[in-house]
């Protein structure tokens, strides 16, 4: 093990995870006739291997006959006890080569940089001091998970050699913790426990810790990892967003679960004891903390931005397993009391119906002063494409928080749900088909934000005035340029739900979705000379771009695709669980219990 002194988990279960490129063996017969004797013992080891493992021979034969392609959406028995949804290798082969267009790209012009800027083939570091290798990181087990055993061997090659975290410069907690370690511990555990993962995960634990030693316990939002001490955001001194207090949990748990040092463990859980102690009189979280107070300041309430991890979060240590359990087990309640609480609230004063086609979506609450001088709330149509990740978290969240049987059927069975199960399963379904909606554009890309229209918003007397919602600020004089709003990102949320909900019901339309959408990036994000960038206005046709490819590109978004078009065998959701930044971790029983209950 370490120089550092990790102790590998005695009895750790590793689940082996099915590389896309692992050709099915092939057993060569002997045919000779004076060997038939001999071929005959061979010939039967042979079928008793498929028979035990069925997965090879399944993937064979759906390529070989087109299976996947004619999927009807009904469940697909399988040998063992659960539900085997097979690969469209065509739709797969063809994620998988965009996924090289970009790495190959970055890797050429900027192996080692923080970000990728694909138009002028350059890349850019996210301090003066350095870089700390976000994007090599962000993105080594999508290279494990997609079978390139080439470009992972250099990428690992680089973080051995050329990773260090002694970097005299403010980094985010949030991002470095939901990347960077998430990533680490995600590679450690697909490549069977490479002691070099963890090495760097430990030493970057280590110089983050500081920042959670604060009054309340609440984290400061900024570390210097060099001086191992936290320090307060510029732009907003003494606050936190929820979601960067909010989504350390999974990976610092993971961290005491494999190293046996219950320090990580215990500065991520007195978070969210602070959280549900400071809870508001609507179970809603506002998007900022006072840190050293420990309570929530005043400030919107959202789904979005600077808050929706928190929400994903929330339902990452109650919802997988026989245990109903991601990353913890069933004992610590207030994880479900939290997820419970914040799903009634969120139904309660969040969820707003359209006005024309009656489509789901989420709402935002803008805190104001009354008429009276009292505080009041006022409902706001928002919704960012960032809250398109909570259709698959309520399925998922149905189908563990909500289910009368463990596991449920694919796709559950009405009788297998609680009420509220039944509702948040409804409900994330819908949300998927707005967000779909979303994609309602010019490009077939998803605007960065949109609003919703009401009664109220005077726009019934406009020519072509849209049914159902529309971007802010859209309508563009001669020589303006576009709204933040109209931008994507090439962001990963809507599907991510995608990902989820064909999983959890094995419906072909969301492979359908995620089709068009892939295409859509494909046609007008993609930049011809290597990799992909923000399309500036989702209504340009053709599409203007930004000068910048995020990591989350290659770490979330074609992660997401390729495993939608793969078989369930791949990362299943009964093993595993995906931190914010999609970095698959395995589902474990831990041997440290909460203090709260």
């Amino acid at each position: 093990m370490s120089e550092s002194g990790a102790q590998k988990k005695k009895g750790s279960k590793k689940v082996k995870v099915q590389r896309a490129q692992d050709a099915p063996i092939q057993p060569k017969l002997i045919s000779s006739s004076t060997t038939f004797f001999l071929s005959v013992p061979a010939l039967i080891a042979i079928l008793l291997y498929f028979y035990f493992n069925p997965t090879p021979a399944i993937e064979f034969f759906d390529a070989w006959i087109g299976f996947s392609d004619h999927y009807d959406s009904a469940p697909v028995p399988h040998t063992h006890s659960f539900t085997y949804l097979s690969a469209d290798t065509t739709k797969r082969r063809a994620v998988l080569e965009s996924f090289k267009h970009a790495w190959l790209a970055y890797e050429r012009d900027a192996m080692g940089a923080d970000e990728y800027h694909p138009i002028s083939k350059q890349g850019s570091n996210l301090t003066d001091a350095g870089g700390i290798g976000f994007m090599v990181v962000d993105v080594l087990d999508s290279l494990q998970i997609m079978g390139l055993r080439a470009e992972y061997g250099r990428a690992r090659k680089w973080v051995a050699e050329r990773l260090d975290f002694d970097k005299g410069a403010l980094f985010s907690t949030f991002e470095t913790t939901i990347r960077v370690l998430g990533g680490l511990l995600s590679a450690y555990h697909l490549s069977e426990e490479d002691p070099i993962y963890l090495e760097k995960a430990i030493d970057l634990a280590d110089r983050i810790m500081p920042v959670f030693e604060t009054a309340s316990g609440l984290p400061f939002p900024a570390v210097n990892l060099a001086e191992r001490r936290g320090y307060h955001s510029i732009d907003f001194p003494g606050l936190s967003s929820v979601a960067e207090a909010g989504t350390l949990q999974l990976e610092f748990r993971y961290l005491s679960y494999l190293t046996e040092n219950e320090v990580y463990w215990r500065a991520a859980e007195n978070v969210m004891k602070v959280l549900k102690d400071a809870r508001l009189p609507h179970g809603l979280a506002s998007v900022f903390l006072a840190i050293e107070q420990g309570q929530y300041h005043l400030s919107a309430i959202s789904l979005g931005s600077r808050a929706d991890s928190f929400y994903e979060y929330l339902l990452g240590p109650r919802s997988i397993g026989s245990s109903t359990s991601k990353l913890s087990n069933q004992t610590e309640r207030f994880y479900q009391d939290m997820y419970d609480d914040a799903m009634e609230s969120i139904h309660n004063h969040l969820v707003q119906r359209s006005t024309t086609n009656n489509l789901l979506y989420t709402s935002e609450l803008i805190p104001e002063n009354g008429p009276d001088g009292g505080l009041t709330w006022r409902l706001t149509p928002k919704q960012d494409h960032l809250v398109c990740f909570l259709g698959g978290s309520l399925m998922l969240g149905a189908t563990r928080t909500g289910a009368l049987t463990s596991p449920v059927s694919i796709p559950p069975h009405p009788e297998e749900l609680t009420e509220k199960g039944t509702r948040d399963w409804k409900t994330g379904v819908e949300l998927i088909k707005t967000c779909m909606n979303m994609h309602d554009t010019q490009t077939g890309l998803s605007p960065e934000i949109v609003y919703f229209r009401v009664p109220s918003d005077g726009m019934n007397a406009m020519p072509n005035a849209p049914p159902d919602w529309y971007i802010r600020g859209a309508q563009l004089a001669p020589g303006e340029l576009p709204p933040y709003d109209s931008r994507y990102m090439l962001r990963p949320e809507t599907v991510e739900s995608l990902f989820i909900a064909y999983r959890l019901t094995g419906d072909n339309i969301y492979r359908e979705h995620g089709w068009k959408i892939f295409q859509a990036i494909e046609k007008h994000a993609r930049v011809s000379t290597g990799g992909y960038a923000t399309v500036i206005n989702v209504d340009d046709n053709p599409a203007s771009l930004e000068d910048k490819m995020e990591t989350f590109f290659l770490s979330e978004t074609l992660k997401y695709l390729y495993l939608l078009f793969d078989s369930s065998n791949n990362i299943p959701l009964d093993k595993y669980v995906l931190n914010t930044e999609a970095h698959p971790l395995p589902i474990f029983e831990p041997s440290i219990r909460s203090r709260f209950s």
